[in-house]
């Protein structure tokens, strides 16, 4: 049976290795989409991998936009029926010449509020035996916060709408000048990828009888992605590029009757604490 999958992000290198992954994995009777915000840039990179021998699709999907998700997740669903994997990794980047207060509310509304879009949107869209994979960072767990913030990311309670409160609150306090004071980290993509990885949670939690029945499979992995600013040789970066999407690849095709694991982030194939 042919099957659907999409891989939002953009046309970074771990983008298009998860594309050419997928395609591989997926074969001839598989349909692969690239979404990316940039029309120009995801249909240049579409070119390139059908130019490698690939066939994968663009579709147009700006995190930022409220109505993009929804309208995106309604074609697949006329064109295919649903979809068989989704790897979520649409995110903004810390501009370190800008101050937090002038790009924080853009980049939760990209990274949180584009999360749960795409939650909403492509969680009703899920086949029996599909994978929901969401693309965190290394400082996506609850230690990076002081124990009177970690409580607001309640996982095992709380709502995409109640995480959405608590990151709205967030940005006020950055763009106030209070969230030092409150105890919230200096640099705005830690508490962003925390409200990621627990609106996964909360997916996962809300899906967690459901998915069992019908084998379907959620989690967050903590990938490394390659920066061009970072002072490393090229044969370094292509390195890691190659490591973080065999790990996402391993989650995003975890064999039929997989039960663990499950709403877990996983780094190098191994859950690792999200609470501690």
């Amino acid at each position: 049976m042919s099957k659907t999958a999409i891989v939002t992000g953009g046309t970074g290198a771990l983008d298009l290795a998860l594309v050419r992954g997928l395609c591989r994995r997926l074969g001839e009777q598989g349909a692969v989409y690239l979404a990316a915000r940039d029309p120009e840039r995801g249909r240049d990179a579409v070119a390139r991998l059908r130019a490698e021998g690939f066939a994968p699709h663009f579709a147009d999907l700006d995190p930022r936009d409220a109505t993009g998700a929804a309208r995106l997740a309604a074609t697949l669903a006329d064109r295919h029926g649903g979809v068989d994997v989704v790897i979520a990794g649409a995110a903004a980047r810390v501009d370190l010449g800008t101050r937090n207060q002038d790009q924080v509310r853009a980049y939760v509304d990209t990274d949180n509020h584009g999360t749960h879009r795409l939650i909403e949107a492509f969680a009703p869209l899920l086949n029996d035996g599909a994978r929901f994979v969401l693309l965190a960072g290394d400082f996506a767990g609850l230690r990076h916060l002081p124990y009177r913030l970690r409580t607001r990311f309640d996982v095992d309670r709380a709502s995409l709408a109640e995480l959405a409160e608590v990151m709205d609150d967030y940005v006020r306090a950055v763009e106030e000048g209070r969230a030092a004071a409150e105890g919230w980290p200096a640099w705005i993509g830690v508490p962003s990828m925390i409200g990621r990885v627990a609106a996964m949670k909360v997916l996962a939690r809300d899906l967690a009888e459901d998915a069992a029945r019908r084998d379907v499979v959620v989690n967050a992995a903590s990938v490394c992605r390659a920066d061009p600013a970072e002072p490393i040789d090229a044969a370094e970066r292509d390195a890691q590029v190659r490591g973080s999407a065999a790990d996402v690849l391993w989650l995003a095709t975890l064999p039929a009757g997989t039960l663990e694991p499950y709403a877990e982030l996983v780094r190098r194939r191994t859950a690792v604490p999200f609470r501690e």
